[in-house]
């Protein structure tokens, strides 16, 4: 009886201890849930791919100035606009004007009766400054220097405080096609008229860039493209001209195409005098089409592409123009709004 009894508390005593030990274990860890998959939607909107063109801000190509015979005694200031009828330089004292033309004086105008296209740029630019000339012949080469004319160039001469001689020379004029820029200096007071004194560059600021021949082909005047400053500012621009031009035989790299490029609006860089830029041009553009993240894009192995849908189906699709982390898709099926699977 009593081994019975013995045996019988053992028995529960380990029971127990059991039942301890269960009880003290860390809980069974519950399988991780499935891993939530990231959707996007297939969206409807436009795509663009841009080429970057490095470029320089400035007034265009200059043109270097001479004079006549004499001496420098006055240089006009880097930057000064020309002014019709208004001395720009000097040479022995005595000024040098502006006249808008387009044939340069090439002889002296001293006796009534001279005709020409010269002539004509003398009778246009006195009457441009409110003299009375008469009216000039519409063909510029039988302008005639008429007494009225002589008449008109003393009073100009008057008022410009020089010697009223109702004749002139040939150095005493400098004829331009345009208003124009003063550049860079080139000669120093007291040097050779007939040296290089000054240049002169368009009065408007331009982009300029070359680029080879054969990369020059999508430019086109007229075309509309993005000036970005140093500040990474963005001004709206348009391409004026693409002239091709011819690299020298040394330099082996082929013809290049220059292009210049003009700014919508001249105050967006009149802040600016010289200065490189970028010129930002659209190469390719849809507008209206269905695009999807790159991430999205399901490379199958029969070759192509595939959308998956978050039940884990796949959905074949065409890819269009790739720009930056979009495509453009289409297919059965794809539509706006549609929810697809992403992998970022």
């Amino acid at each position: 009886m009593r081994r019975t009894i013995v045996a019988a508390t053992v028995v529960v005593v380990v029971v127990i201890a059991v039942v301890l030990v269960v009880r003290g274990r860390p809980p069974e860890p519950s399988a991780p849930p499935p891993a939530a998959v990231k959707t996007t939607t297939v969206q409807l909107g436009d795509l663009t791919n841009t080429r970057t063109l490095q470029a320089q801000l400035g007034f265009g190509a200059a043109r270097p100035v001479k004079g006549a015979a004499g001496t420098v005694t006055k240089l006009p200031a880097p930057g000064q606009t020309t002014e019709l009828g208004k001395e720009l330089y000097r040479v022995d004292d005595q000024p040098v004007v502006v006249f808008i033309g387009a044939t340069p004086l090439f002889r002296a105008l001293d006796a009534p009766g001279l005709k020409g296209s010269d002539v004509a740029v003398l009778v246009d630019n006195l009457a441009a400054l409110g003299y009375s000339v008469g009216t000039r012949p519409k063909d510029a080469t039988k302008a005639e220097l008429t007494p009225r004319v002589v008449d008109a160039l003393k009073k100009w001469q008057k008022a410009l405080g020089v010697e009223q001689t109702g004749t002139l020379a040939p150095g005493r004029v400098l004829v331009l096609d345009r208003p124009m820029r003063v550049g860079a200096l080139k000669a120093q007071l007291g040097a050779a008229a007939t040296e290089d004194l000054f240049e002169l560059t368009p009065t408007t600021r331009l982009v300029t860039v070359q680029i080879p021949v054969t990369e020059a082909g999508a430019l086109k005047a007229g075309m509309a493209v993005t000036v970005v400053r140093p500040d990474n500012r963005p001004v709206p621009a348009k391409v004026t001209s693409v002239t091709p031009v011819a690299a020298p035989p040394e330099n082996g790299s082929g013809p290049k195409a220059d292009i210049v490029v003009t700014p919508d609006n001249p105050a967006d860089v009149e802040d600016l005098d010289t200065a490189p830029v970028r010129v930002t041009v659209v190469s390719e553009s849809r507008t209206g089409v269905l695009t999807v993240p790159l991430a999205a894009l399901v490379a199958l192995k029969e070759g192509g592409y595939a959308l998956q849908l978050p039940s884990g189906a796949l959905k074949a699709v065409r890819t269009g123009l790739y720009s930056q982390d979009k495509v453009e898709v289409s297919g059965d099926g794809v539509a706006e709004g549609l929810e697809v699977v992403t992998a970022s």
